[in-house]
């Protein structure tokens, strides 16, 4: 194009601007004819021949327009000019010319009629914008201008209407409408950027978000309402105004602090509520006051009901928060699971989980500061174990709120647990050894089939999953289907509280433990006393087949008419009922343990300490029982070995370890550490009431009966409580357990026979015995029929025993294990009271011990019809010394090293009396000297 434009200019050619410049005006422009544009266009053309013409010619010609042709062509000419080269050269040179001449000419042509189109195509349009385009574009701009002027009224009205919101903002907050309010704020500022234009909206825009900053502040305040009274549609519109607001986590975060201020001023409101209430005044220090010292100025009195509504105050907090779980679980599962929401569900779900424990924190420290703040150990029993069961709930609402085992609850509680359980239970011993002074043995008449289990003080036991739930019980338990059972938040999610049963519980049904006197059936009563001699007065139930009263079985055959009619006379309680022997002082022992085993079951860190004391209680009681009714230096010396090496060691653990021997006597409160004799309780001592010195009583036989049977009556309880016990008592204390039962519960049917021994030694006449028969010749020869009249004094004597025996127990039943040990007493020192009178003798022939061995043979056939005691006690005893009077030399040296029963008299009176009949003075001396080498270690 470059080559063109410089060969026009050479050629004095016009460009085709300039070409349409002179010919305006269009009138003046001449139109090329028809034939001319044919004839231009039919003219021959080669255009590969043309354009190898045209690319021959030198680029030099095209450099710029100052360039000088012909001195160019000049300075190409050889030195030597060849004629026919230059006119070859030149005709080269005008054909280049030419074609190139050819096409500017055809260019400058097409280029004059392009002109002349675009000339015509311009008075065609002013001529139809003459004729109608300039009145329909008006018609246009006028269209153009109605709309804008429309929409400038439509615009206006809007900014009216985003002007007037803020009453009907008023409105839906009034209405607690919050997700409206947020919805048409965020509309009103989504509409006024469109009008950001004009000058009004900059000062809406301001307004608008104003009113969003109220409407959060009074947003947080309607999240903190739900804090203490869950309100599911009112919760669901917080919930989802923070949703438009885009603020879920930051809602969440802020009900946390809510929380814990609600659980802060729930409490502080509770406690300064009672603390202006007892205080009687106006007064404001204690609004000013932390917490923890508002705690210490709760009276007694207010304790329980301030603690109670504490726990229901938390109670509804933690029920809340427990309600805020569960309508995100519900929520969250419906919501739409975009990537922002399920961020957002995540952080929610965290925050809550982690919220639980801290949330129960701080109710524990809130709570332990309230237990803490008052010292409990005046508190009365009842009003201590309602404080226990308490915290005891408010644990297990812990457990269920969060898994949390409460060991700041536990802690607090087992301090003051602690301190109160030891003033308690010293108090309770104390009164144990003042009831016990004052105790007159009187049987407390109960009906026959009382079981502790009827004391209110063990119904927790029924209550609760333990071992000792009876056999009955849960062979109901196990048939019936298992229920799930309800956790207390499932309980109380709609209404009510589970603190309020403490309250609604304190009222019990009476108990029916007593009788009406101590036997059920005034007519077995009369029954039992009537003449034993006629067959007629004898019972229907000992016609049959006779039932062991302490097992209960049957025998494997019956019994004759004679074993019937002797059991008439030793069993003393046939037509009685099987009422448990007990007093007043036993009642209200078993009651104090049931107190003892409800506080530990409410609170098991203390279980061993309670156990512990539990056992002072057993233990004092029977050092009691032992010290009324069994000491006595009497039957030391007797060596019938009453005391067992268990039971000795059972009571002189007792009394090194609980009762305080300084404390009587004329060396009072002289020796031992104070704070070791606080531990201990002196040492009881019958009341003068009860007399154990008249023969007419046997000795006080019936309240030696009362004693000793009330204390196996509770060593029985005691036993049917060991399972219970074990169960709650740590593992590594259970050996103190099993101790305690081995060595003292199980020790206490042993103080039987030290008890009555006093009164089998006292109630026979063994001394006259003795004297009667020192008065009897024994070397008699020949051999006699008769026995001696010392028997039938004896034999008497039993009887007379045997119907005193009677007597008593038409006050206190005599049971059958009190009768066996009764009469065992009775004949095993009759028995060696005929040893011991028969060692008396002098001179004595083989008839005169034929006659001992007849007397002693009536003895036992009287007897057995006395008793139904078997075997005799002692019978081989007696037998045995009588039959050694025809032993031999080497025989009486075997007898006297095998029976060590013997005494060192009565084995020599045997070498002494056989004397000259078949032992000579030397095998005499022998016999004697291996008794004085048995004797020797003795001394």
């Amino acid at each position: 194009m470059q080559k063109i434009k410089s060969l026009m200019a050479r050629q004095g050619l016009k460009s085709p601007q300039e070409s349409m410049a002179e010919l305006s005006p269009v009138e003046n422009l001449r139109i090329p004819s028809k034939e001319e544009l044919r004839e231009l266009r039919e003219q021959p053309i080669d255009p590969q021949a043309e354009q190898e013409i045209i690319d021959s010619i030198e680029e030099v010609y095209f450099s710029n327009d100052s360039f000088d042709m012909v001195q160019h062509e000049l300075e190409k000419l050889p030195p030597e000019l060849n004629l026919q080269e230059l006119e070859e050269y030149r005709d080269k040179l005008k054909r280049q010319q030419a074609a190139e001449l050819e096409r500017v000419t055809a260019l400058q042509t097409n280029l004059q009629l392009a002109a002349v189109i675009c000339t015509n195509a311009r008075r065609q349009l002013s001529v139809a914008k003459e004729g109608f385009t300039e009145a329909s574009l008006g018609l246009l701009a006028n269209q153009r201008r109605r709309q804008l002027l429309t929409g400038l009224l439509k615009s206006l009205r809007t900014i009216k209407t985003l002007q007037r919101t803020d009453v009907r903002l008023s409105e839906m907050l009034e209405e607690e409408d919050y997700p409206g309010a947020i919805q048409l704020c965020l509309e009103c500022q989504k509409a006024a950027s469109t009008f950001k234009h004009y000058s009004c909206i900059s000062e809406l825009n301001s307004k608008l978000q104003d009113t969003l900053e109220q409407i959060e502040e009074q947003l947080d305040v309607a999240l903190s309402k739900t804090c203490k009274h869950f309100d599911v549609s009112h919760y669901t519109k917080v919930q989802l105004a923070y949703t438009l607001l885009g603020k879920t986590q930051t809602a969440m975060d802020q009900l946390h602090m809510h929380f814990t201020q609600a659980i802060h001023n729930t409490v502080f409101q509770v406690v300064l509520g009672y603390v202006e209430l007892c205080a009687g005044n106006a007064d404001t220090k204690f609004q000013k006051m932390q917490y923890k010292d508002l705690c210490t100025h709760i009276t007694l009195d207010s304790y329980i009901p301030c603690l109670t509504d504490l726990c229901k105050a938390l109670w509804e907090v933690m029920l809340s928060y427990y309600r805020t779980m569960q309508w995100h679980e519900e929520h969250d599962d419906t919501a739409a699971e975009s990537d922002e929401s399920v961020v957002d569900h995540s952080y929610v779900q965290k925050k809550l989980e982690h919220g639980l424990t801290r949330i129960w924190q701080d109710v524990q420290l809130k709570v332990k500061a309230y237990i803490l703040g008052t010292d409990m150990s005046n508190f009365k029993y009842d009003d201590f174990i309602v404080v226990l069961d308490v915290i005891s709930r408010l644990m297990q609402v812990g457990e269920e709120f969060c898994g949390s085992k409460s060991e700041v609850l536990q802690e607090s509680i087992k301090r003051q647990s602690v301190n109160y359980f030891k003033n308690y239970h010293r108090a309770r011993l104390e009164e144990l050894r003042m009831f016990l002074e004052n105790e007159t043995w009187e049987l407390c008449p109960v009906k026959s089939n009382f079981n502790i289990s009827q004391l209110h003080e063990f119904k927790f036991m029924g209550q609760c999953r333990s071992p000792s739930v009876s056999p009955s019980r849960q062979v109901v338990s196990s048939t019936s289907p298992p229920q799930e059972e309800l956790s207390l938040f499932q309980q109380y999610l709609q209404e009510g509280n589970p603190f309020e049963m403490h309250i609604e519980h304190k009222e019990e049904e009476t108990e029916d433990v007593l009788a009406s006197n101590g036997y059920e059936s005034d007519e077995l009563e009369k029954s039992v006393y009537q003449d034993y001699d006629s067959d007629s007065d004898v019972p229907e139930e000992l016609k049959q087949d006779y039932v062991d009263e302490q097992t209960g079985d049957a025998p494997l055959k019956s019994v004759s008419r004679e074993t019937i009619r002797s059991k008439k006379k030793s069993d003393y309680n046939l037509s009685k009922t099987n009422a448990p022997i007990l007093t007043n002082t036993t009642l209200n022992v078993i009651r104090l343990v049931g107190k003892y085993m409800q506080m530990m079951n409410i609170l098991k860190p203390i279980a061993f300490d309670v156990i512990h004391c539990v056992s002072q209680l057993f233990d004092y009681y029977l050092y009691a029982v032992y010290t009324f009714f069994g000491r006595n230096d009497m039957y030391e010396s007797s060596g019938l070995g009453l005391i067992s090496s268990r039971l000795r060691t059972t009571l002189n653990r007792i009394q090194e370890s609980l009762i305080d021997m300084e404390a009587v006597g004329e060396n009072a409160g002289i020796h031992g550490p104070a704070e070791d004799r606080k531990e201990k309780v002196p040492s009881p001592h019958l009341s003068q009431m009860v007399v154990l010195t008249n023969s007419g009583t046997l000795y006080g036989l019936a309240q030696r009966v009362v004693a000793t049977e009330s204390l196996v009556f509770l060593a029985e309880q005691f036993e049917s409580l060991q399972s219970h016990l074990d169960t709650m008592m740590p593992a590594a204390k259970k050996p103190f357990l099993q101790q305690f039962y081995s060595q003292t519960v199980s020790t206490a049917s042993e103080l039987r026979k030290p008890i009555y021994w006093i009164v089998a030694a006292k109630a026979i006449d063994y001394e006259q015995m003795l004297l009667m028969m020192a008065g009897v010749k024994w070397d008699i020869r020949e051999i006699m029929s008769q026995h001696n009249v010392y028997v039938d004094v004896l034999l008497k004597e039993f009887e007379q025993f045997n119907k005193r025996l009677g007597d008593v127990s038409r006050h206190v039943r005599i049971p059958l294990p009190v009768s066996n040990v009764l009469w065992e007493h009775c004949i095993r020192l009759a028995n060696r009271t005929l040893v011991e009178g028969y060692a008396n003798v002098k001179k004595c022939s083989n008839e005169g011990r034929a006659l001992m061995q007849l007397d002693f043979q009536q003895f036992l056939m009287k007897l057995e019809k006395l008793t139904d005691l078997r075997p005799i006690p002692d019978k081989e005893f007696v037998e045995t010394y009588i039959k050694a009077y025809y032993l031999t030399e080497n025989d009486m040296e075997q007898f006297i090293k095998n029976h060590r029963e013997y005494s060192m008299k009565q084995l020599a009176n045997l070498v002494n009396v056989c004397l000259g009949s078949h032992i000579n003075k030397k095998a005499r001396q022998k016999l004697l000297a291996a008794i004085d080498d048995i004797d020797r270690p003795k001394r």
